[in-house]
C-alpha cells in the first residue's frame, strides 16, 4: 500500500506538536517580556530615587545659600547621566536658582519603548533643612529620558522571545521523537502487515507482535485484530450458508411459504413476457378475505394464522391450473393461472375458490366460515406490466367489498375513475371544514312509553360546492383514513353542544343530544378531556349528552376502548352502542362495558315484516338489552306496523321517518315547539 506522507499521522503529529510548542513558547515568552517591561518601569523609578537622594543635601545647600554657581554644579553633576533630560532647583514661588535642559534621544525604537514607557518621567523631591527644623528651602526636580532604559529592554525582550521559541521547539521535536519511535512507527508497522492480508481468507494470516509492545495497548490491539480477522474467515462461511436462507425468506412468506409480493411481480413479470411473445391472455386474481379482523379479535391470532395457513392449502388444490400463487400480505392473496383462453375461465376459478370458502375450517373446537372478494384483472386489456394488473386488481377488489361481498368482479375503466373520485373528495374534505361546507342536522327520538320527544340525533352532512350532497357512507371513511376526522369530530360535538343549550334556553330543558363518535375518535386519547370541557363551556346537565360508539369500532381494541368509555362515563356522557347486530360482540363484553343504551341496527327494523330472521334478531337484541338493564332504541322506524312490533316487544324509543326525517336546526326547533304542544312536557 502506497503511503501518503502529507496525510501521514507522523507529518500531522509534528505539526500539531510543533505549532503547539510554538504557541506555548510564544505566550510563555510573551509573558516573560511583559514582566520584564513592568521591572523596566520600576528601575525608572528606582533610580530617580537614588540620584534625588545623592544630590538632595548639596542642592539643599545650593538653594539655602542662593548660591547660583553652586546650584549649576549640582545640575551640572546631575547631567553626567546619560538618561537626565531636564533637571532645576528653586523655590516654586521664586525664580528657579538653576536649570538645565537637552532635547530627547533620538532613537529609531523610539515609537515602540514610548508606547510601553512613555517618552520621560519626571520625579521631584522637597529641599528641607535638617531637623529639628525642617524648614522648606524649594525643590529638587529632574526629568529623565525612557529612551536609554527603553532601548536595554527591547534587546533583552528580543534574547528573551527568541530563547523561549527555540526552547519550546526543542522540547516540541523531543516530543514528537517520542510519539514517533512509541506510537507511529509500531502502527505504520501493523499496517505493512494489515495491508498484505488477503481479503478473501483474514484468516490465514497472523499480525506479529511488535517487540516492547507485546503487554500495553498495542499488543492487545494485535490480539484483538488477530482474533477479528479469525472470526470474520469464520462468520464468511456463515454468511454464505445464510444468505440463500435470507434469500428466501425475503422473497417468500414466513407463515403459509408463499412467495410474497415482490418474488410475486417477478414471477408475473416473466409470465407477461411469455404471453406476450405468444399473444395469449393472462389474469390476475387478488382475493380479499372479508372481515378477516374482526375473526382475529374473536378468536385470537394465533387461530387466524391457522386459519390463513388452511386457505393457502386450499387454494393450492388449484395447483395444476395456477402460474403462481403468492400473499400479498395480511389477508389477501393473488393468483395467477396458467392459460386462460377466455375471461369466463377466469371467473370460473373465482367462483371455485369463493364455493371452496363455503365448508367451514375446523379449529377444535370451532367451526369458522371465511368469506371472501376478488378482484379480476386481465393482461393485455387491462394493464401491461405486473404493478399495473396487481394494483388495479387490488382496487377492483376493494371497491367489490364496498359494494357488496363474496363475490368477484372484474376490472373495468371507471375503477381508475372512481379511485380518482375518491382522491379529489379526499382533498377536498380536508378543507371542507373551513369553508363552511359541513353542517348539522336533526332527527327526534321518541320515548315509546308517552310518546314523548326526550332526545335527537346529531347527523353530519356535506354539501360539495360542485358534486352536491356526498353521503356520510361515503366521506366518513375518507376522514378517519386522513385523520381529518378528529378536528371534524370536534367541531361536530361544538356544534351539537351549543345547539343543545340553545334549546334547552328555549325551554326543552331535558331534550338530550346524541352524537356519533368515529373509530378513530374513540382511540383518540383527547376525547375524554375535550367532551367535559363542552359540557362546562356549554354548562349541560350530566346525561344530556349521549355518545354513540359502533359495535366495529369497540370490537377493534377492546381494552382501550373499555379505559375511554369509562372516561367518558365520568364526564357524565351517556354511552349507546351503534348499529347493534352487525358486529361480532360478545356477551361477555357487553356485561363488562360501560354501555347505558343498544340501538338495534335499521336493516333490521326495515326488513321485519319480510323476514323471520330479522325479526328474531330483533326480539333477542331488547331481551339482550333487559337482561342487562339498558335502554334500547330501535332506529329505522318506517311504518306503524315496524312501530308497534317493536313497542310490543318491550323497545324503550325509536328513531325513523315514522316520526321525521332529519331537520336542520329551526326546522327542529318548531318540531319540537310542536311537539310540546301536543305532549305539554318533553321528559
Amino acid at each position: 500500500m502506497k503511503r501518503d506522507l502529507k496525510n501521514s499521522l507522523s507529518v500531522t503529529l509534528l505539526r500539531i506538536v510543533l505549532l503547539a510548542a510554538l504557541a506555548v513558547g510564544g505566550v510563555l515568552s510573551c509573558a516573560q517580556i511583559v514582566f520584564d517591561a513592568y521591572k523596566t518601569r520600576h528601575s525608572v523609578e528606582v533610580d530617580a530615587e537614588r540620584i534625588l537622594d545623592m544630590f538632595r543635601d548639596p542642592s539643599t545647600q545650593a538653594v539655602y545659600s542662593l548660591d547660583r554657581e553652586m546650584g549649576m554644579q549640582v545640575i551640572e553633576g546631575l547631567f553626567q547621566d546619560t538618561a537626565m533630560r531636564h533637571a532645576s532647583i528653586g523655590h516654586p514661588n521664586e525664580t528657579t536658582l538653576a536649570e538645565k535642559s537637552r532635547p530627547l534621544d533620538d532613537s529609531p525604537s523610539r515609537w515602540l519603548t514610548d508606547l510601553i514607557m512613555g517618552k520621560e518621567r519626571t520625579f521631584t523631591t522637597a529641599l528641607v533643612s535638617r531637623e529639628p527644623f525642617s524648614e522648606y528651602y524649594g525643590d529638587l526636580s529632574i526629568t529623565l529620558d525612557t529612551a536609554t532604559y527603553g532601548q536595554a529592554f527591547l534587546l533583552n525582550a528580543l534574547i528573551l522571545f527568541i530563547s523561549g521559541v527555540m526552547r519550546a521547539l526543542l522540547m516540541g521535536l523531543v516530543l514528537y521523537l517520542v510519539y514517533h519511535w512509541l506510537l507511529t512507527r509500531p502502527l505504520s508497522h501493523i499496517i505493512e502487515n494489515l495491508a498484505s492480508i488477503n481479503p478473501d481468507r483474514p484468516g490465514e494470516r497472523v499480525l506479529p507482535h511488535i517487540k516492547g509492545h507485546e503487554r500495553n495497548e498495542l499488543g492487545i490491539w494485535v490480539n484483538t485484530a488477530n482474533q477479528l480477522l479469525a472470526s470474520i474467515e469464520r462468520n464468511t462461511r456463515l454468511r454464505h450458508e445464510a444468505e440463500s436462507s435470507l434469500l428466501r425468506m425475503a422473497e417468500y412468506d414466513f407463515l403459509t411459504g408463499l412467495p410474497n409480493r415482490q418474488q410475486l411481480q417477478t414471477l408475473l413479470g416473466k409470465i407477461l413476457v411469455d404471453a406476450g411473445r405468444s399473444q395469449r391472455r393472462v389474469a390476475v386474481l387478488c382475493v380479499g378475505l372479508d372481515d378477516f379482523k374482526s375473526i382475529n379479535e374473536q378468536y385470537g391470532y394465533q387461530a387466524g394464522d391457522q386459519l390463513l395457513q388452511a386457505l393457502t392449502d386450499r387454494m393450492r388444490v388449484h395447483n395444476a391450473s395456477l402460474g403462481a400463487l403468492a400473499r400479498l400480505g395480511g389477508d389477501q392473496f393473488a393468483l395467477v393461472p396458467a392459460h386462460i383462453e377466455h375471461p369466463y375461465e377466469a371467473a370460473e376459478l373465482a367462483q371455485s375458490i369463493l364455493d371452496d370458502l363455503e365448508n367451514p375450517f375446523f379449529l377444535n373446537p370451532q367451526s369458522i366460515r371465511l368469506r371472501a372478494t376478488i378482484g379480476i384483472t386481465l393482461f393485455p386489456e387491462d394493464g401491461d406490466t405486473s404493478e399495473q394488473l396487481l394494483q388495479r386488481a387490488e382496487q377492483t377488489m376493494t371497491l367489490a367489498k364496498n359494494s357488496s361481498r363474496g363475490r368477484y368482479q372484474f376490472y373495468i375503466a371507471s375503477v381508475d375513475r372512481e379511485m380518482r373520485r375518491i382522491r379529489e373528495l379526499e382533498k377536498d374534505l380536508g378543507e371542507a371544514l373551513l369553508r363552511d361546507q359541513l353542517y348539522l342536522v336533526y332527527q327526534p327520538q321518541i320515548r315509546y312509553s308517552d310518546h314523548r320527544v326526550v332526545g335527537v340525533e346529531a347527523l353530519l352532512r356535506w354539501k360539495h360546492p360542485v358534486l352536491g350532497m356526498i353521503a356520510p357512507d361515503v366521506f366518513i371513511p375518507l376522514a378517519e383514513k386522513n385523520a381529518s376526522i378528529i378536528a371534524i369530530g370536534e367541531w361536530v360535538l361544538d356544534r351539537a353542544c351549543h345547539q343543545l343549550r340553545e334549546w334547552h334556553v328555549q325551554g326543552f330543558g331535558e331534550l338530550r343530544m346524541a352524537v356519533n363518535l368515529s373509530t378513530v375518535q374513540l382511540h383518540h386519547a383527547g376525547l375524554p378531556r375535550m367532551v367535559n370541557t363542552l359540557l362546562q363551556r356549554y354548562h349541560l346537565p350530566a346525561h344530556s349528552l349521549e355518545l354513540e360508539v359502533t359495535e366495529t369500532s369497540l370490537m377493534e381494541d377492546i381494552n382501550i376502548a373499555a379505559e375511554h368509555l369509562l372516561s367518558l362515563r365520568h364526564c357524565g356522557a351517556l354511552i349507546a352502542i351503534d348499529d347493534f347486530g352487525t358486529g361480532y360482540s360478545s356477551l361477555n363484553y357487553l356485561k363488562t362495558l360501560p354501555l347505558d343504551k343498544i340501538k338495534i341496527d335499521k336493516s333490521f327494523v326495515q326488513d321485519l315484516n319480510d323476514a323471520d330472521d330479522d325479526a328474531t334478531i330483533v326480539r333477542t337484541i331488547i331481551q339482550l338489552g333487559h337482561n342487562l338493564g339498558m335502554q334500547v332504541i330501535a332506529e329505522g322506524v318506517e311504518t306503524l306496523e315496524q312501530e308497534t312490533y317493536v313497542i310490543r316487544e318491550g323497545c324503550h324509543e325509536g328513531q325513523g321517518y315514522l316520526y321525521s326525517k332529519p331537520l336542520n336546526a329551526s326546522e327542529m326547533s318548531l318540531y319540537l315547539k310542536q311537539a310540546q304542544h301536543r305532549n305539554p312536557v318533553i321528559v
